[in-house]
């Protein structure tokens, strides 16, 4: 639900609202917005002496709770869905920025990582070309510009952290072609970091498979041009399974319609006999699933599960939560279709979080880790304190 403020301006502050309108084609209501979004976003007064982070294309959260279970301060986000938002705000107790486009890079608190969930996109080479084809000089900012992989640019490019996690789907690599993923690595280099991605799978940390990219980066100004790093991933002892993430007692409407169930079967035994592999997924109460996507809200096909004498259903809200590694209390507070998205396009918490460590291990020590420092994600929430090992026995979500 929404609430209207009425506003008067003075005419030349009207005018300036109405400048910054058209700059950036937006409304002028949604200039006053966003600008009200950077207040409340800052109001903080940040005084931790844990390492400080900035979470851009911030979705719910995850990477926040990933880099906060290791000690790290979240001094800026940014998020421009208004429901994940309002997510992240009930969770946080921040409001994230909307539109990091009409963020200035030089008002960005100065921080020590940057993590980054950025959106994948092509990028066009017209303009490349066209200086290639003139004699001019171009750089890495001419190469992203009208992608928003160019916002993480230019913040790297102004505030220089020491280094950064950026996460994108595993077919980044192949996407455009391959045209994509070499722009994203040469311009990451050109900015003067030792860049290591990783193609890593959520398994084991949770019962689910989920591939993903990660490509992590350390400044070559603070820690020299002979860079070594590898993500050692310490995974609970016990492989989780689906049924640790099952809850107890399902409300009703989780259950398909036979509608829906025919509609699946059938769609499914049509697809077999082609020869191809789509179809519905019911996997395995201790096996993992399928990759929760955000397109789960549709029809819930690719994990449902079985019910003795009656249709399957989906997975819940809090199911798909903890499906993700999210903790316990983390609050659910918008309608079951948001939560699919948001959820479906979000990350492993426990695994980012062995990523986090990893990468402060390295900031901490650059020199030579120390493997005895170790951090063990509780994912199923009972805490997020850095290094803090699971205890065993721990895994209670389960659904006999």
């Amino acid at each position: 639900m929404s609430k209207q403020v009425n506003l008067h301006f003075e005419e030349e502050i009207y005018g300036l609202l109405k400048e910054c309108s058209e700059k950036y084609d937006i409304s002028v209501q949604g200039v006053v917005r966003e600008a009200v979004l950077h207040m409340l976003s800052n109001r903080k007064n940040v005084t931790g002496n844990g390492f400080k982070f900035i979470d851009l294309f911030a979705g719910i959260g995850g990477m926040r709770l990933a880099f906060e279970a290791n000690g790290g301060e979240c001094v800026f986000s940014s998020e421009w869905d208004k429901y994940c938002q309002k997510t992240y705000f009930e969770n946080f107790g921040d409001l994230p920025v909307g539109d990091i486009r009409q963020v200035d890079e030089k008002e960005i608190p100065d921080h020590d990582i940057l993590v980054a969930g950025f959106p994948c996109q092509p990028f066009s080479i017209a303009g490349v070309s066209k200086k290639n084809s003139m004699g001019r000089d171009h750089g890495f900012k001419d190469k992203t510009q009208g992608t928003l992989f160019f916002d993480v640019v230019r913040i790297l490019d102004e505030k220089r952290p020491g280094a950064f996690l950026l996460e994108n789907v595993k077919n980044l690599k192949s996407h455009d072609k391959g045209r994509t993923w070499e722009i994203i690595m040469k311009t990451l280099e050109e900015l003067d970091y030792e860049v290591f991605p990783f193609v890593l799978d959520g398994q084991g940390f949770v019962p689910q498979h989920r591939e993903r990219v990660y490509i992590v980066g350390f400044d070559r100004q603070k820690f020299g041009s002979e860079i070594a790093f590898d993500c050692l991933l310490n995974k609970p002892e016990k492989k989780p399974v689906l049924n640790d993430i099952l809850e107890r007692e399902v409300e009703l409407k989780y259950t398909l319609s036979d509608k829906l169930w025919n509609y699946l079967q059938e769609y499914s035994r049509k697809h077999k006999q082609k020869g191809n592999g789509f179809g519905f997924g019911m996997p395995d109460r201790y096996g993992i699933t399928r990759t929760l996507s955000a397109r789960y809200y549709k029809d819930g096909s690719e994990i449902l599960i079985y019910q003795e004498g009656k249709n399957p259903r989906r997975l819940t809200p809090r199911e798909c939560a903890r499906l993700q590694g999210y903790p316990e209390d983390f609050k659910i507070v918008v309608s079951d279709t948001q939560a699919y998205k948001q959820f479906g396009n979000s990350i492993v918490v426990p695994l980012v979080a062995e990523i986090a460590s990893n990468m402060i291990d390295f900031i901490e020590n650059p020199e030579g880790r120390d493997g005895n420092i170790q951090l063990k994600f509780d994912y199923f929430g009972e805490s997020l304190k850095r290094r803090q090992p699971i205890q065993t026995g721990q895994t209670a979500h389960t659904s006999r």
